[in-house]
């Protein structure tokens, strides 16, 4: 008896013995997994953060490159930091309706062939390459305007093209997270379904929502490619999305980057070879600043608009 036992116990300890290796060494490939991943993302970070501060101070946010020559310090960004935020906001403000009243469809409306129409066309735009995005809106303007046409606006719609099916799904998540008990207790109280939409469902998910845009804002905010085609380049300040080209930060760095260095003269001590570097390394630190504010700020609203849940 003692040893018919014994046997089970035995077998249990093996098996958990067994769980608890098995667990130790699943905990540490996950770790190790997690420590390459982060890698290439801190040695990146530390190289922008290490090579961007030479260059980066008051002057060089508030001033552009306009009348900007060679190897001098002079000049900034403040030009293209307008054109990212105005390009930006112009790819939102196309985006954000679209995407969310799409989402709303296909969460409480969509039924049937156009629902699943849409579903597959989201989808397939969300793979779109980002140059593809800028021909459009280039061929498009083109056809209309005519060859050359190259303003701010064109790259905000390039950028929303891209934009518009992250919001979709990240708007169509965040919706079907909201519990069907909440739809129809305002529809058991004969609340109209649009209303039941704007004042329940959407206000459950604000937060979500709003974390989404966020992330599209960031997907975007990056892109050269597109607006390479639609925007264009330019030293001087451009606060009209409607006329003239437009200068953004990815462009600038671009561009920065491809002119490398500065051909100086012997004894000019005024001159700066690397200068060209340095503001693209500053202008890249600059961007990653701004694209943290904005979860900063999605974060706040995620905070402070999310329901109440009544626990302390």
């Amino acid at each position: 008896m003692a040893t018919a036992t014994a046997a089970p116990a035995f077998q249990v300890h093996r098996i958990e013995t067994r769980r608890r290796v098995t667990n130790h060494v699943m905990t540490g490939l996950v770790v190790l997994a997690f420590l390459l991943a982060m890698t290439p993302l801190v040695s990146v970070t530390w190289s922008v953060i290490a090579e961007g501060y030479k260059q980066l101070s008051p002057y060089f946010l508030t001033h552009s490159m306009r009348g900007v020559f060679g190897g001098s310090e002079s000049g900034g960004i403040y030009h293209a930091m307008l054109g990212t935020v105005l390009i930006t906001l112009a790819a939102t403000v196309i985006s954000v309706p679209i995407g969310l009243f799409t989402a709303i469809y296909l969460v409480e409306y969509g039924r049937g062939p156009l629902a699943r129409a849409v579903t597959f066309f989201v989808d397939v735009m969300t793979g779109i390459p980002s140059i593809v995005a800028g021909l459009f809106a280039y061929a498009l303007f083109a056809v209309i305007l005519g060859p050359g046409a190259t303003f701010g606006l064109i790259g905000g719609i390039a950028l929303s093209v891209l934009m518009t099916p992250v919001v979709v799904r990240s708007s169509e998540e965040m919706l079907r997270l909201v519990p069907n008990e909440l739809r129809e207790a305002a529809l058991a109280l004969g609340v109209p379904k649009w209303l039941t939409v704007v004042k329940v469902v959407l206000r459950t998910a604000v937060a979500g929502l709003t974390t989404g845009v966020m992330i599209a804002i960031a997907r975007v905010i990056g892109e050269t490619a597109p607006l390479l085609l639609t925007a264009g380049f330019s030293d001087s300040i451009n606060s009209d999305l409607f006329h003239g080209r437009m200068m953004t930060l990815p462009v600038f760095i671009y561009s920065s980057w491809h002119k490398g260095y500065v051909p100086c003269n012997a004894g000019d001590v005024a001159c700066n070879p690397n200068i060209n570097f340095e503001r693209a390394w500053a202008a890249a630190l600059t961007l990653i600043v701004i694209v943290m504010l904005l979860n900063l700020v999605a974060r706040l609203v995620a905070r402070f608009f999310a329901p109440k849940t009544g626990t302390h």
